[in-house]
């Protein structure tokens, strides 16, 4: 049996460096692209191989160099895992709309540039997998977060019509919803401007409600969760559409969709 090859996004730390090592150790060549590179491994046994590769998401040249670069070293690539993000935080109307394309730029622009330079790749294959990234927050929509709600809705309606489109083609998509996750996202979460300045209406509860969510995410699950969801949809023969780590969130989403909005919107605004 040949060696899957796997590129995956945001892959330096955290979640994506995660599956990318669980990968590796299941016999996986994995290229993990970062904007930081790294030092590349080998598994101690097996033909799994971890190889770091400089790229920027957001800038399309950088994308197809690194495809071009797996295609002359393996004439093949299996799956793609966009996991690069960011996120932001302040109330809608302290974010300019600068600072909202920012939040969008990374996490559903360059993960469409990703997969948009995978996809004649696949295609021509006639297979390929594609998994991203999303949240829990897609589905349950956070104050003080609303883009990035909106951002990570996005990204799952997207991944759900891409589904529909390529499957003629032999490709499949999976979208991952993390909820709280314990890794360095939170200590690189940004602040908008003016949700910084103590005259803003919104100061001190945008302080107080980003704070717990800082809180849940740093008592949340270990990355090696999610990532082990990550490569058990890779290893298998059919992915599923939607995957949502643990049976807590699993509920929360269940529930959410069920329950009237002005309950499950009144049940937000009372934890946050």
């Amino acid at each position: 049996m040949e060696t899957k090859v796997v590129l995956i996004t945001g892959a330096s730390t955290g979640i994506g460096l995660a599956a990318a090592e669980q990968l590796m150790n299941k016999g996986v060549k994995v290229y993990a692209a970062s904007r930081r590179g790294g030092k590349s491994l080998k598994a101690q046994s097996g033909e799994g191989e971890l190889i770091h590769v400089k790229m920027d998401i957001n800038i399309e040249t950088e994308i197809a160099s690194v495809i071009a670069k797996i295609l002359k070293e393996n004439n093949r690539l299996d799956a793609v895992i966009c996991n690069a993000g960011n996120g932001i935080a302040g109330s809608v109307e302290d974010t300019s709309i600068d600072e909202l394309r920012y939040q969008f730029e990374t996490n559903l622009f360059g993960t469409v540039k990703t997969i948009q330079a995978c996809l004649p790749v696949f295609r021509a294959q006639g297979y390929g997998k594609i998994i991203t990234t999303s949240s829990v927050a897609a589905i349950v929509p956070i104050p003080f977060q609303a883009f990035y709600s909106a951002v990570k809705s996005a990204l799952l309606v997207f991944m759900q019509a891409l589904t529909i489109e390529v499957k003629p083609f032999g490709i499949q998509c999976c979208t991952i919803l993390p909820g709280d996750t314990k890794t360095n996202f939170t200590s690189a979460r940004k602040y908008t401007t003016h949700s910084q300045s103590i005259d803003s209406v919104y100061y001190n509860k945008m302080k107080s409600s980003v704070g717990k969510m800082e809180l849940d995410e740093q008592n949340g699950m270990s990355p090696n969760v999610i990532a082990q969801n990550m490569v058990q949809q890779i290893m298998s023969k059919r992915m599923k559409a939607i995957v949502i780590p643990g049976i807590q969130y699993k509920t929360i989403c269940w529930l959410f969709n069920r329950v009237p909005a002005e309950i499950s919107l009144w049940v937000v605004g009372k934890i946050y």
